[in-house]
């Protein structure tokens, strides 16, 4: 077996070409910059008390997450207090604020005891000028009067240009050199804000910021138009260094990029363990999604609740047949991320297996082809009526209809 199969996943062997795998730029060490505190909050309708943003911090570490954002002091008091309270407890990630550009906010972030911070500010010209209504030097004063405040306060700085995906390049590389010669950034993040790249357009754009910002990049996407994992990738394989992640794509609008989905595609497409404890996944996305109030699709992938409840009858037979090996019919095993077992349920699409294996478990025996048949088109014809999977109970009516009937 190669990198792409174990007892865990089994995804293709083509990841792992040379011709696809020679261009890479993987940096030697990766980190995840977890944002679901402040990015993901910004979810209409989320609202994070602050026992349960301790909480989520407490589970982000356990997890093995690298970095957190724990909030933005300005928001409210209470978030401010949520963050001094999981900076004091020391849970082992690097805990930084995020702030606007401006040097009161870097203070009240800096009071709060965390180690670093993102600064944010509009960077293409349309927003600076339509969103903001400010003059465009004013982006670059604010831009180095807040950074060297961080600087000042021994803040580990990233620069946060706001927009920069749909700034015009000139201009937006222009602002970010003046501000990491004039002003301050230990790292810059590479903002797409309204998830507007392409997975194409990523590699051209770290190469432009790398000829003119020597500094490490942070990728930060959004998932407007469902590639904000993609387009991560894209950026990590060119070199950036540090990926901002939510918890199970909550955040703005459509969400940022799921960590889920980007550490696993790393595992097991590209040979790059991040250190999690991935059997935690799974958890950790039910307490969050539970606390947020955010349902999602049921068929998501890693952290869909039915992702591994087979109705069809010839995959039912498939995974009959593959009882030892299950990842020859699953990408990846449910043990790898903490979800429940596989498990076959009743509907419409249901075969023949399925129904000896739900006979089987509600441990009624002796039971004839033709008499399993029938018990067949009862499910079928059943779900078909409630546009819905069987209970347990609905399935044991069906039987011992079919059973009196046959006895009678």
């Amino acid at each position: 077996m190669g990198k792409w199969k174990s007892d865990k996943w089994f995804v293709s062997p083509w990841n792992y070409d040379e011709e696809v795998t020679r261009e890479f730029k993987f940096a030697d060490k990766l980190r995840l910059h977890d944002v679901t505190l402040r990015d993901g909050e910004q979810q209409a309708g989320v609202t994070f008390k602050k026992e349960e943003k301790i909480r989520i911090a407490e589970a982000l570490a356990e997890l093995g997450i690298h970095r957190i954002e724990a909030g933005m002091p300005v928001v409210s008091k209470e978030d401010e207090a949520a963050i001094k309270e999981i900076v004091k407890r020391n849970l082992g990630p690097e805990i930084f604020a995020f702030s606007r550009c401006m040097k009161d906010d870097v203070k009240r972030a800096a009071d709060c005891g965390v180690t670093g911070i993102v600064i944010e500010i509009p960077s293409s010209d349309h927003m600076i000028q339509q969103a903001y209504r400010w003059p465009l030097q004013k982006a670059i004063d604010l831009s180095i009067e807040a950074t060297l405040c961080a600087k000042e306060h021994g803040l580990y700085t990233v620069f946060f240009p706001i927009d920069m995906s749909r700034a015009d390049m000139v201009w937006v590389l222009d602002l970010l050199e003046k501000v990491a010669t004039e002003g301050h950034m230990d790292a810059l993040a590479v903002v797409d804000t309204f998830g507007g790249l392409s997975p194409h357009a990523i590699p051209r754009l770290i190469r432009e910021v790398k000829r003119r910002i020597n500094k490490p990049l942070e990728a930060h996407f959004h998932d407007d138009f469902g590639l904000g994992a993609a387009n991560t990738l894209m950026a990590l394989a060119a070199g950036a260094e540090v990926a901002h992640t939510t918890v199970s794509a909550l955040g703005e609008r459509a969400g940022n990029t799921p960590y889920e989905d980007l550490s696993l595609a790393l595992l097991t497409m590209y040979g790059i363990d991040l250190g999690l404890k991935y059997e935690q996944i799974y958890p950790l996305s039910k307490m969050v999604r539970e606390m947020a109030g955010m349902p999602i699709q049921s068929n998501k992938g890693i952290v869909g609740d039915m992702i591994f409840n087979i109705e069809s009858g010839i995959i039912t037979s498939w995974c009959k047949n593959c009882e030892d090996t299950p990842v020859e019919v699953f990408p990846i095993h449910w043990d790898l991320i903490g979800h429940s077992p596989a498990g076959i349920v009743l509907g419409k699409n249901s075969g023949l297996d399925s129904i000896w294996i739900w006979l089987e478990k509600i441990g009624v025996k002796d039971v004839q082809q033709k008499q399993a048949e029938a018990m067949l088109q009862m499910v079928k014809a059943k779900a078909y009526e409630k546009k819905d999977l069987l209970s347990a109970d609905e399935f044991k009516e069906i039987v011992q209809a079919v059973l009196a009937k046959d006895n009678s």
